[in-house]
């Protein structure tokens, strides 16, 4: 999908990913999760090889990344590694990360529930697209979390 100036999304499932492409997505969640946010968690989770993975490309760089991983037994898709990259935030591009993500659940999944963990100081913006805490916070390695549902 295009989103005009030279923004672009591009869903890979993870079969489809390059060594390369891989290797980026991987560097950027790193760059964020772990280094920015200074928190030493397992972002290798195993979950990966099931999603559904999102890339937003500006002018050619990886701007943005989530993953949809859908879990039929439970009857639920899960957002998950919402993420910008530190150099085009506030320009609202996780609002479009979400939004497409949101409309590719709906289609793809539509009698799923669509849940996410969100960092506790995300939950207004979560709520903004009708997420509803389902738990009280939590500490996710550190990090303040709380679960959320669709």
């Amino acid at each position: 999908m295009q989103l005009g100036d030279g923004m672009r999304f591009e869903w890979r499932r993870f079969d489809e990913f390059s060594t390369d492409a891989l290797y980026a997505v991987l560097q950027f969640r790193q760059a964020i999760f772990v280094v920015e946010q200074r928190c030493a968690y397992p972002d290798l989770d195993g979950r990966d090889r099931n999603a559904e993975h999102l890339l937003l490309w500006v002018d050619g760089a990886l701007a943005g990344y989530l993953r949809l991983i859908p879990e039929a037994d439970a009857a639920r898709v899960a957002i998950g590694r919402v993420s910008v990259g530190s150099r085009w935030r506030r320009q609202g591009l996780a609002r479009h990360l979400m939004t497409e993500a949101l409309s590719r659940c709906h289609s793809r999944y539509p009698d799923h529930a669509v849940t996410l963990a969100a960092q506790t100081y995300l939950m207004p913006f979560y709520q903004g697209f009708g997420f509803r805490p389902t738990s009280p916070p939590y500490d996710d390695y550190g990090v303040p979390h709380i679960d959320m549902r669709l």
